[in-house]
């Protein structure tokens, strides 16, 4: 059974789900080779989540939400996943083209986003793969600008942001440690998911479609009976961003020191971003992670499939798509509602 633990800024609309937990990152903070045998807890449960609260006991909150933006759009809606070639990154974005997102596929391996692309097409969905290096600010902004491409031009609208690229090198104790390995975590884990934001973020903020009364951000409030009521009202239409963190962001643990400073500072940029971005109307998700089996480990230890699977070795572990479910999940919320944090982990990992 997955246990989550969320915050949602709308206290109206809490949904009341007896399933609440912490989720985490293992010590390691795993993600695993294919070959490691994942245990799924996240499965469906989503779906069922409404239920629990009375305003949205629908299972069709999803097609409401993506109405919404629809009749105040006017116009398909699309979705950035950074990462998309494999992992959590390539798993949300299937799932999200199974709700009739159109995703830009972003990674730097443009063999594997090319199969992502093809698999969604294969099954009815849209893609568009886009190469892109989240380290390097003249490949950020190439990516930018084929991205309003693909949307339709200056005017066009994102509605969705996965920031989900990033990684760890390396667990050993500090004085052991590797300084280009730092600062790669540090790059790909904070700078990456700034510059990224940053880059899209003119054609986020311009999707927000804002009630008749609403007041523009900074305006003098008004006065009379109705102003409060006014104030108060968030935008018809609201993009969200979802960063992918971990639970690394959350506790640190012996031997991950660069990974912990790096998901500690993504952490902060997170809640920053939501403080700041619902001036715009653009809501800020964060998702950790603990273990899942992904090429993650693989990659922190460069390579070394032996030590990566010791990681993993008896202990439940989850799968991509338990976190693609839960970005899946988040990205379906109306737009009244602002999932500030989810943590996910398996039930062994405490």
């Amino acid at each position: 059974m997955a246990i989550f633990g969320y915050k949602l800024r709308n206290n109206a609309a809490k949904l009341r789900n007896k399933h609440l937990c912490k989720g985490s990152e293992a010590s390691p903070n795993p993600e695993v080779p294919p070959q490691a045998v994942g245990h799924r807890y996240c499965g469906d449960m989503f779906e069922h989540n409404s239920e629990h609260n009375s305003e949205h006991n629908s299972e069709h909150n999803g097609d409401r939400n993506r109405a919404t933006r629809a009749e105040s759009r006017g116009a398909e809606r699309f979705a950035v996943v950074t990462g998309a070639s494999a992992g959590i990154g390539e798993s949300a974005a299937e799932l999200l083209a199974q709700d009739g997102w159109h995703v830009i596929l972003a990674a730097r391996r443009e063999d594997k986003l090319a199969q992502v692309a093809k698999r969604i097409k294969g099954a009815g969905g849209q893609a568009s793969p886009v190469v892109v290096d989240i380290t390097d600010a003249e490949s950020i902004k190439a990516f930018a600008q084929r991205v309003e491409e693909l949307l339709g031009g200056p005017s066009a609208t994102l509605d969705l942001l996965v920031n989900n690229a990033g990684g760890a090198r390396g667990l050993e104790p500090i004085l052991e440690t590797d300084s280009e390995d730092w600062r790669w975590m540090f790059e790909a884990n904070v700078m990456g998911t700034l510059e990224v934001t940053r880059a899209l973020f003119p054609l986020l903020s311009e999707g927000v479609v804002a009630p008749a009364n609403a007041q523009e951000p900074g305006a003098q409030a008004t006065a009379g009976p109705g102003a409060q009521a006014a104030q108060a009202t968030r935008p018809a239409g609201a993009p969200q961003i979802i960063n992918v963190v971990s639970m690394a962001g959350r506790g640190a643990y012996r031997n991950g020191a660069g990974y912990n400073a790096a998901k500690f500072g993504q952490t902060a940029l997170t809640d920053v971003m939501r403080m700041e971005f619902a001036d715009h109307g653009v809501r800020v998700c964060q998702v950790d992670p603990g273990r899942v089996a992904t090429d993650f480990s693989l990659n922190r230890f460069k390579g070394d499939a032996t030590r990566a699977e010791e990681v993993y070795a008896d202990k439940l572990n989850l799968v991509a798509q338990d976190i693609g479910e839960v970005i899946r999940w988040v990205a379906a919320r109306p737009p009244h509602m602002d999932v500030e944090s989810i943590m996910i982990k398996p039930l062994d990992q405490v």
